[in-house]
Formats: C-alpha cells, structure tokens, sequence
C-alpha cells in the first residue's frame, strides 16, 4: 500500500500542511502510519477524505459534524438537509438586513428611521397583516363598495421573497404609517363616492384624464362642479399613492402602474387657469 507523505498529500489535495495536521490532531483525517523517523504517513484514501471535509467546511458545518460524517456516523443527507434549513434562515435574515441598508442609504436615513425599517423588516406574515389592515381600514371601512379596492391594494409578501420585495416591503411599511397619508387615502375614496353618487354612468375623472389626455372643457362636461373635481383630482396626484402603487407591484409581482402624478399635475394646473 502506499503510504504519502504529508507535503505529497498537500499537494494532492491543495491544502496546507498545516491544515492537513490541524485534521489529523483533532481525529478527522488522522494518519494511516509514520515512518521511521517519525514522520506522518498517508494513505490514497485521506485524499478522498480530505477533499470531503474540505468541502463540508466550506459549507459551514462545524467539525464534530464532519468527523460524525466521515466516520459514517452520521447520514450525510440527513446532515445536508438539516444544514440547508440553517442556511435558508441565515439567507432572509440577510435579504432583511440588506433591504433595511440598501434602504438607509437610498433615503438618507435618521438612525431612528433605520431601527423603524428594521422592526417593519422582521415583522411576522400576521404582523404585516394587522398593520395592512390597520391602513386600509382607516382609508375605507364604511364606504360602500370598497372591498375589492381594498383587496388589490392588499400586499402579499411571499415566505421567500426576492430582495427587491422585501426592500419594497419596508418602504411601503413605512409609508403606511403616515397618517396623513390615510387620511388622504379616505378624502379620495369619500369624493369619489360624492362624484359618482347620482348614479350616473359617468366615467372616473382620472380614467378620463388618462385615457383621453382630455380638455379641461372636455372633463367639466362631465363634471361642472369644478371645486369638487379639483379636489379629487389633488387627491388622486398625491406622489405617496403613486408610490404606494408603484411598491405594491414589486411586492405583488405585478406589472409597474402607469405613472399618473405628472398628467394629473399638468391637468390641475390648466384647470385652476381656467
């Protein structure tokens, strides 16, 4: 049998001399024999062995795990399995940390606004929930007629989400905190409900500003109570429900909303020259 010596063992498995011992003094990979003058002596086996803990220490298991696993006292998928599920976890709480930092920095961010992110990061599946239907409910509880609007602007962050939705989920988390921005929210749904409450099958200011890149003669036709347009429609311009919408995409997987604020702030200014 051949027997290697530890610089020809090095040089096989591309690790040092000095790792090679630190294995065999903890018993992981220790030496087939010695020679005659006392020096480690391998087999072509340790090769193989060597290799399979290198690779499990590059893979983070710690070494009373990989001396269980070369000694085949433990199942390697058992192990694997068991190290993948650790590994998951160490990725979200990483996804989490990056979305609240690649955040900070975008915003310019307060250290107290940095610790509200990170909070709103680690929030559980029924915390997001609460807090979404805290928000929507200050928005619309008690119009009628509001329940599918208040599904589709309901976000769904999934288990595993990409860091792009988790870095969206925390700024929408913050934006829905703002209660000037609900309060915006109940002033839009409530003069929408008055603009449309004769009954009449008249099309929603905005679709016909969108749609139509209509005249102001054109939208007045529709709606002569200028006053009341005007405070829909700076309702509807508010630049956060624009951004709500654009965060809510990201987070559903939708495709991005066309952008409203800039026709709708073109159009208000050539309604109030008129």
């Amino acid at each position: 049998m051949e027997l290697l010596p530890i610089g020809e063992l090095a040089r096989r498995t591309g690790l040092t001399v000095k790792a090679i011992r630190f294995y065999a003094d903890r018993g992981i990979v220790p030496p087939t024999g010695r020679s005659a003058s006392g020096h480690r002596r391998y087999d072509t086996a340790a090769v193989a062995r060597l290799e399979l803990v290198r690779t499990l220490r590059e893979l983070g298991l710690d070494l009373a795990t990989i001396r269980r696993v070369v000694d085949r006292e433990a199942d390697l998928a058992e192990v694997a399995a068991t190290h993948a599920d650790a590994l998951a976890v160490q990725i979200r709480t990483l996804s989490r940390r990056h979305a609240v930092l690649s955040a900070v920095a975008r915003h310019k961010s307060t250290p107290e606004e940095m610790d509200l992110m990170h909070r709103l990061a680690r929030l559980s599946a029924h915390e997001r929930r609460h807090l979404i239907d805290t928000f929507l409910g200050t928005a619309f509880a008690g119009l009628p007629n509001f329940a599918g609007i208040t599904r589709t602007l309901t976000p769904e962050l999934p288990d595993d989400p990409e860091p792009a939705q988790l870095e969206a989920w925390v700024e929408l988390a913050e934006l829905v905190q703002d209660p000037g921005f609900a309060a915006r929210l109940r002033l839009l749904a409530e003069l929408y409900t008055d603009v449309r409450s004769p009954g009449l099958p008249r099309p929603d200011p905005v679709a016909l500003v969108r749609d139509h890149d209509a005249s102001v003669d054109a939208v007045l036709a529709h709606y002569p109570d200028r006053e009341q347009l005007t405070s829909y429609l700076e309702a509807a311009a508010d630049p956060r429900r624009e951004r709500y919408l654009e965060l809510l995409s990201v987070i559903n997987g939708w495709p991005p909303p066309e952008p409203l604020t800039p026709v709708l702030t073109r159009f208000l200014s050539e309604l109030r020259s008129r």
